[in-house]
């Protein structure tokens, strides 16, 4: 693999002639058959992307989702077909420096247009719909629960996936009536089979694994797990050490960066709406930092 320390900052990918979608942290180039997904250094936040970009992110996230995939092997399908190291995809060869460690050659499937959302702790938008109705996308919980407590057993709270703003939290029966009652069923019941097995993995090693979304296309009649899966921009990951409930937790993902920013919104100094601010050496130093320590913990 290529040194992370060596790797220059890619904020933006640029292949000639290939239909591309960009995300906000992910070029997304259509080969026909295949398609290339690459995980740039941008960050975002408040639904901004960021001028200033987080060194060897993108290929941090790559490493993740690859080792998950790997761990997955066996329970279920998944699109990606290798990690791009050494050998570009073919005719792309002038693009390895932009592509190199960072990108996953996937097979292209049907993209089902639901988030597939589960949660072991309530906390974000669950906790704000538990307030307000003691309910999760409609599961009833627990009278009296507190922010960011364990729930008794893992939920699953689909979502919309919506090209602009946040996904919108749905019910499980509204969901079905967008893309099948067996196909939700089949896919919430690998959704929550694999944050189970993901989350014990991750509790040995320190890490509490609070929520996550996963991601599914279908291919040939079959279902494939698809996209970046369980990284620290798809998961909020905890410390176990510092878990306390009845309070916000500490997280390894972007964290320091939102805590930044919200003194700049404190201070009137930014309204949270496109260009963001630059980041401070100080703040994407530490923010690399935090990404790589969740990395060394899951991955070792």
């Amino acid at each position: 693999m290529t040194s992370l320390n060596m790797t220059p900052i890619v904020k933006e990918t640029n292949i000639a002639d290939v239909p591309v979608r960009r995300g906000k942290v992910r070029d997304i180039y259509d080969l026909g058959d295949e398609i290339l997904l690459v995980a740039t250094d941008r960050i975002s936040a408040y639904d901004v992307i960021l001028p200033t970009a987080i060194p060897q992110k993108g290929m941090m996230l790559t490493s993740v989702s690859k080792f998950w995939f790997d761990f997955f092997q066996g329970d279920v399908l998944h699109h990606l077909m290798e990690v791009v190291q050494d050998t570009a995809p073919p005719g792309l060869e002038a693009y390895l420096p932009q592509l190199q460690g960072r990108t996953m050659r996937c097979i292209k499937t049907e993209v089902v247009p639901i988030e597939f959302v589960v949660r072991g702790y309530i906390t974000g938008s669950g906790w704000k719909d538990y307030l307000n109705t003691g309910q999760v996308c409609g599961i009833d919980l627990p009278a009296g629960l507190q922010q960011c407590q364990q729930l008794p057993e893992p939920i699953f709270t689909p979502a919309t996936k919506e090209d602009v703003g946040h996904d919108e939290n749905v019910s499980f029966e509204r969901a079905s009536k967008i893309v099948g009652a067996s196909c939700m069923t089949e896919l919430r019941d690998k959704s929550l089979m694999l944050y189970n097995k993901a989350s014990a993995h991750a509790r040995e090693r320190g890490i509490i694994i609070a929520d996550t979304k996963f991601e599914w296309g279908k291919y040939k009649g079959e279902y494939y797990l698809i996209d970046e899966v369980l990284t620290p921009d798809s998961s909020r990951f905890w410390p176990a050490d510092e878990y306390e409930a009845g309070r916000d937790q500490n997280s390894f993902d972007k964290q320091i960066v939102r805590n930044y920013l919200t003194t700049l919104v404190d201070a009137g100094k930014w309204d949270k709406t496109p260009p963001g601010p630059e980041l401070p050496d100080e703040i994407v130093q530490k923010t690399s930092a935090k990404y790589a320590e969740v990395v060394d913990r899951l991955m070792r």
